[in-house]
Formats: C-alpha cells, sequence, structure tokens
C-alpha cells in the first residue's frame, strides 16, 4: 500500500512539474494601453470642459466674496450694529458655499471621472483577455499596477502592442511627454 501511494505521489509530482514548466505568463504595461487609447482622448477633453465649467462657477463666487470683503472693510464704519451683523453673517454664509463648493465640485470630477473610465477599462480588459486566450497564456501582469516587484522578461511575453493593435491604436503613437521634459 505504502509503495502505491508512493508510486502516485511521484506521477503526480512529475505531472505538477511539466505542467508548471508549460505554462506561459504575459505582461502589459496597462496604464500606457488605456492612456493611448481613442476613448481616452475624448474623455480628457470631457473632464477639461467640466474642471473649467466648475473653475469658471468657483471663480465667480470668489468674485463675489471678494466684493463683499472690499465692501464690508470700506463700509463698516458706517453702518449700524444690525447691518454689520448681517453683513458678517453674508461673508460667512459666502464662505461656508465656497468650501462646500469645492468639496462638490471634486466629488462630481471623480464620479465623472469614474463613468468615463469603466467603459474605457472595461474595453481595456477585454482586450488583454483576448490576447491572452489568442497566446495560451495563464496569467497576464500588469507592470504599471506596481505589483510585481519582479518578473523575468524572457519568460514572460510582453503583451502590450498585441492589446494596443487589438484596440486599433496605432504602432506610431507614443505617450505625450509632460511639459518642461524632453524625450530621450
Amino acid at each position: 500500500m505504502k509503495k502505491i501511494t508512493l508510486i502516485a505521489l511521484s506521477v503526480f509530482a512529475a505531472a505538477f512539474t511539466a505542467s508548471a514548466q508549460t505554462q506561459k505568463f504575459g505582461h502589459i504595461n496597462m496604464q500606457e494601453v488605456m492612456f493611448l487609447m481613442d476613448e481616452m482622448d475624448s474623455a480628457r477633453v470631457e473632464l477639461e470642459k467640466f474642471s473649467a465649467d466648475m473653475q469658471a462657477t468657483y471663480n465667480a463666487m470668489v468674485e463675489e466674496y471678494n466684493t463683499k470683503i472690499a465692501t464690508y472693510q470700506q463700509m463698516s464704519a458706517n453702518w449700524t450694529p444690525s447691518v454689520l451683523a448681517t453683513k458678517q453673517q453674508e461673508i460667512q454664509d459666502l464662505e461656508a458655499r465656497l468650501q462646500q463648493y469645492q468639496q462638490n465640485a471634486q466629488m462630481d470630477m471623480n464620479n465623472l471621472q469614474q463613468q468615463l473610465m469603466a467603459p474605457i477599462s472595461r474595453k481595456a480588459n477585454e482586450a488583454v483577455t483576448k490576447v491572452g486566450k489568442a497566446n495560451g497564456l495563464v496569467y497576464i501582469f500588469d507592470l504599471a499596477s506596481g505589483a510585481i516587484p519582479y518578473f523575468d522578461a524572457a519568460q514572460s511575453m510582453d503583451v502590450t502592442a498585441q492589446v494596443k493593435a487589438e484596440l486599433g491604436i496605432s504602432p506610431d503613437k507614443k505617450l505625450p511627454v509632460p511639459q518642461g521634459q524632453s524625450q530621450m
């Protein structure tokens, strides 16, 4: 009985070792791929427009606040205590509205970004899945997430170019260089 168990374990270990040696792994820079997608360009434009609209509203509120402060500073000596208290309350209310607007604007911006990114992320993940299946890969690791402290490039297939092709991203399309930096 011991001999049969030992043989079975040996066969299992050999099969597992052979299976592990034939597994194929891939890696990708998902951040780069998503950044280069045409849908991302549209999302960026929409986010920039939304941000500009929010900033214009905020600037108008700040201008109103500054006007009230200037008026208060110029006229406060001439006001009765009840008018003075009313004007102080108006300024405090406007300060609270400014703070609330900033918080709401940030939440709205985050919500819009998530809403715009969801279909982009879904499309990119579908392309990665398709490329992974087509290449018989067991895993594809995202190098952009920082969760992979080491990988052997010789034993891992870089599928970034294939996913870009699957998404219709031109091989000539490059990441923009941040202002003030030069490409090497």
